[in-house]
């Protein structure tokens, strides 16, 4: 028998999510902070919960898909809404957070029979909207084969990357890529718009080559709105650990002055 699912955050991830869910005869779950997302959630097949509270009273797996490490442990605190989950229920996060935080998390929980593993997801809204996420779980490997199926429901490729807190690792090396790529594009386009060069020839043509990157194929549609946050993670690992990471420092701070400006390439050819 397929459990019942909740979502808590109807956002750009979540959203989506939740069609799939239904689409796979999840009985499915949702709140948000805006009410306004209850027309949105029922019309996807799926039931309105009147808060986090309410639906970890009723569901066997939680998806946390919220902003912020604070928003997920506010969810988590001694009086949270998420006190109230049931013994032997999974709590995945998927929301980008610390991976000290996940672990935490996860101890507080386990004396409750309560499962807390870390669900990070990637390759974006386009592939939430497809179901094609490539979900990085960490956790134990029984309560990660429990919670599979659900995360099949989104998800085209499911990977687990060893303990609780390493989907959130997996998940920060994939930023701090994905934003060096995406600054090295400004800049050879720039270079390549300088010269005169058919810009949208070369980067299709650039995609067929040993410099092709998720960034440089989403070309124009890709919004930066996480890339400080995610850094600021990279960051405090880095720091926390005693790595040098010199480059990702300097991506962060081309993030944050490309921000407004992303993808006009005469900034770089001036």
């Amino acid at each position: 028998m397929k459990p019942t699912v909740g979502i808590i955050g109807v956002g750009r991830m979540g959203a989506p999510i939740i069609g799939h869910l239904v689409r796979q005869d999840f009985t499915t779950q949702a709140c948000d902070l805006n009410p306004a997302k209850q027309a949105f959630v029922t019309g996807q097949g799926a039931y309105w919960a009147a808060g986090p509270q309410a639906l970890a009273a009723v569901c066997e797996v939680i998806l946390v898909c919220v902003g912020f490490d604070a928003e997920v442990r506010a969810l988590f605190d001694t009086e949270g809404p998420l006190s109230q989950a049931r013994p032997g229920s999974i709590i995945a996060i998927l929301s980008t957070i610390h991976p000290d935080t996940a672990r935490e998390l996860a101890a507080r929980c386990e004396p409750r029979g309560v499962y807390v593993v870390d669900s990070t997801v990637c390759r974006g809204g386009e592939a939430a909207d497809n179901g094609t996420l490539l979900s990085f779980v960490g956790g134990s490997a029984d309560v990660v084969a429990q919670l599979t199926p659900v995360l099949r429901a989104y998800s085209a490729d499911v990977v687990h990357t060893g303990g609780i807190g390493t989907a959130q690792v997996a998940k920060a090396v994939n930023n701090l890529i994905l934003w060096a790529c995406l600054v090295a594009d400004h800049e050879g386009l720039a270079l390549a718009q300088h010269y005169g060069a058919d810009i949208e020839a070369l980067r299709k043509a650039l995609l067929t080559s040993s410099c092709a990157n998720g960034p440089l194929e989403k070309w124009g549609t890709q919004t930066m709105a996480w890339a400080e946050d995610d850094m600021a993670i990279v960051a405090k690992m880095a720091a926390e650990s005693g790595i040098a990471l010199p480059q990702a420092g300097l991506n962060r701070e081309l993030c944050r002055a490309l921000k407004p400006n992303r993808y006009k390439l005469e900034q770089y050819g001036n």
